[in-house]
């Protein structure tokens, strides 16, 4: 258990406490209602910008906390995480940070929408993936497509990847398309039915 200080007081923070936190936060800042058409082309009647929360001061040390413990839980052994830019790189940075306060080494990594044409000509930025078992990231996923093209450049890397894991699913395929096609579990925080959002 850890205490953490807010305003005056000081509280004791559990996983149970740490995950209602997070997901008040989530049903708070992040879900916004009105038409919106999504990364994937579909539309849909509201919107949940995880980035309110990957990037809040408070709620993103709740995300690096809540996504590691739902890995550990899930028994997903692996060194080093990240997905495709930019909606994962925060949650990666979150869980690398969470990693470290347990005294873990968990490298975080960038996975570009394809190979750079200069530099180094790298895909997948950061500590190398090669010949390590990470974990594919993505902060919320409507058909899966984000997290296969990370999958993909991960894997030609050399990377083995070993699961899928999102903060939020919105229940709408991903999973299924994941799993059948990347051939890893696909694990998620949270489901739009936990969020109260249909």
């Amino acid at each position: 258990m850890i205490s953490t200080t807010t305003g005056s007081s000081t509280e004791v923070s559990t996983p149970s406490a740490e995950r209602r936190r997070l997901k008040k936060l989530i049903q708070r800042l992040a879900v916004v209602h009105g038409e919106v058409t999504l990364s994937s082309g579909e539309s849909a009647d509201y919107y949940i910008d995880l980035r309110r929360i990957t990037l809040h001061h408070e709620a993103s040390r709740l995300v690096g906390r809540v996504m590691m413990r739902m890995l550990d839980d899930a028994g997903i052994d692996y060194v080093a995480c990240g997905g495709l830019t930019m909606g994962a790189d925060p949650v990666a940075a979150a869980i690398m940070h969470a990693a470290q306060e347990e005294g873990r080494a968990i490298d975080a990594f960038v996975v570009r929408k394809e190979a750079k044409s200069h530099g180094m000509g790298r895909q997948v930025e950061g500590p190398s993936v090669d010949g390590r078992k990470v974990v594919v990231l993505e902060d919320t996923s409507t058909t899966g497509g984000s997290a296969l093209t990370a999958v993909e450049g991960v894997r030609g890397a050399g990377g083995e990847v070993q699961a899928v894991a999102v903060l939020v699913d919105r229940n709408t395929g991903a999973r299924e398309h994941i799993e059948d096609t990347a051939q890893v579990p696909y694990l998620y925080a949270y489901s739009k039915i936990d969020l109260g959002v249909d």
